[in-house]
C-alpha cells in the first residue's frame, strides 16, 4: 500500500499546462497510491504543451463546475503559460481553489501556477516561490517570495520550473499525507 493509499487528488488545467509539470506529479501521486482525477473546463480532454509545441491529450474526469473541493483530500495546479492565464479568469477554477485553501487542504503549484492563487485572494503573507517571470505578480498579491527549488507554507506546495520536480513531488506527497492543516488566516484585501 502506497502512503496515499484512500487519499483522492484533483488535478486543476486548463489546455495548455506544461506536458512534464501535470504527467510527473500525476504519475508521482498514483505511485504513492493516491487516486487522481483531472478536473477542467475542458468537457472531454485538455491539450498539454512541451516547451514550444502542442503535445499530448489527457482525458477530463470532473468538470470544474461539478468539481467539490470536499470530494478531494488536495488539489494540484500545473504550470504553463497558457493553462494559469485562462484558469485566472475563469470563476468556476478560481472557486474551486480557493475551497481548498478555505479548507486548509493541501494545494501544490508549479511554475505558472500560482497565477491561479492569486485570483482567490487568499495568499497575501504567504511564503511562495514560482517561476521567476511572475514573481512580480505574487508579490504585488502580498507574497513572499522565495527563490528555492520548493517552498511551503502550511500546506501550500509551491516550486520554479520542471527542474524542481523531484523535490516538488516529494513535498506534495508529505503534504497531503499529513493531511488538512489550520486554515491559513488571511483578510481579503481589495482586488484589482
Amino acid at each position: 500500500m502506497g502512503s496515499l493509499s484512500g487519499k483522492r487528488v484533483a488535478i486543476l488545467t486548463e489546455n495548455g499546462f506544461e506536458e512534464v509539470e501535470l504527467t510527473s506529479p500525476k504519475k508521482a501521486l498514483e505511485a504513492a497510491g493516491a487516486r487522481v482525477d483531472i478536473v477542467s473546463p475542458q468537457k472531454e480532454k485538455v491539450k498539454g504543451w512541451d516547451h514550444d509545441h502542442w503535445s499530448i491529450d489527457i482525458p477530463v474526469n470532473v468538470p470544474v463546475e461539478k468539481a467539490k473541493a470536499e470530494d478531494y483530500d488536495a488539489l494540484m495546479i500545473p504550470g504553463g503559460v497558457i493553462n494559469p492565464d485562462q484558469m485566472r479568469v475563469n470563476k468556476h477554477c478560481v472557486e474551486f481553489a480557493q475551497q481548498f485553501l478555505e479548507l486548509g487542504k493541501p494545494v501544490a503549484a508549479i511554475c505558472h501556477g500560482p497565477q491561479l492563487l492569486i485570483e482567490t485572494g487568499m495568499i497575501e503573507g504567504r511564503n511562495m516561490t514560482s517561476y521567476p517571470s511572475i514573481k512580480t505578480d505574487l508579490q504585488n498579491a502580498g507574497v513572499i517570495w522565495v527563490d528555492k527549488e520548493v517552498v511551503t507554507d502550511n500546506g501550500l506546495v509551491t516550486s520554479r520550473s520542471p527542474k524542481d520536480l523531484e523535490a516538488f513531488n516529494k513535498k506534495m506527497i508529505e503534504e497531503i499525507k499529513e493531511g488538512q492543516h489550520a486554515p491559513a488566516a488571511y483578510t481579503p484585501g481589495p482586488r484589482h
